[in-house]
């Protein structure tokens, strides 16, 4: 397969699960997440949007440049640190994917800390399971991290504010 096909596919992947995500938050911002009460430093809602979607842009050139990258490894441990980087990635990909739903689908902050300190944990895991194969790889997942210890306050915050 050509690289610019995987590197697409890789994109949409991560998309994808954003814009499922998405759907949870459309019709929950004017309604439910605009009567919490917030902490002072709450960026504008209009921010999350422009940010989430160059993190998952991020994210899905990360996961292209691991699975391409070839390194100079033996053949059954390159495939043993690829096997366990993939099982990684699904598992901190679908924590982010169920984030969305509990925090603004159900309106359960306490299940949605929960889940997003577990998604900060998978996260770190991650960057060390692609540093492993591509250091690319892993750097572009330090922004996602970032801004996954930013919600994680957040989260806590509101969770403090309004349980």
């Amino acid at each position: 397969m050509k690289k610019w096909v995987k590197l697409l596919l890789c994109i949409i992947l991560v998309q994808l699960i954003a814009f499922l995500g998405s759907v949870f938050t459309v019709s929950s911002i004017e309604t439910w997440y605009d009567s919490l009460i917030k902490p002072s430093f709450n960026p504008p809602s209009w921010l999350f949007g422009p940010v989430w979607t160059i993190l998952y842009l991020m994210i899905g050139v990360s996961l292209y440049f691991f699975i391409t990258s070839n390194p100079k490894k033996n053949y059954a441990e390159k495939n043993k640190i690829k096997k366990i980087g993939y099982w990684i990635f699904g598992i901190q990909i679908l924590l982010n994917g169920i984030w969305t739903p509990l925090f603004f689908g159900l309106h359960n902050i306490p299940a949605a800390l929960i889940v997003i300190i577990f998604l900060w944990l998978s996260i770190i895991a991650n960057i060390f399971a692609f540093y492993k194969i591509s250091k690319i790889s892993a750097y572009l997942l330090v922004p996602y991290l970032i801004w996954v210890s930013f919600a994680s306050v957040l989260n806590f915050s509101f969770w403090l504010l309004n349980g």
